[in-house]
């Protein structure tokens, strides 16, 4: 299997973790001190967050920032739900 792009994983898993806790972009974007559109650019794998970004969408979102960016199929290894 090809390793996913980090810009599309992080992409992926940040989508993943907003839904799983039924928060809208609004939500997140309000907690992370960061606009609506960008969280959408950010789901849609078209921009990269710098790191003190991530770290906000990771608090606003309850999760360690590692959880943003690893890759699923480490999650997988470990014997993680997604």
């Amino acid at each position: 299997m090809r390793a996913m792009s980090l810009v599309n994983n992080v992409a992926q898993r940040l989508h993943t973790a907003r839904t799983a806790r039924k928060l809208s972009q609004a939500t997140v974007a309000k907690d992370a001190g960061v606009s609506v559109s960008y969280i959408s650019m950010l789901e849609r794998g078209q921009r990269s967050p710098p790191l003190e970004t991530l770290e906000a969408l990771a608090k606003a979102l309850g999760v360690p920032p590692l959880d943003l960016v690893q890759e699923l199929s480490t999650d997988r290894r470990r014997g993680r739900a997604r």
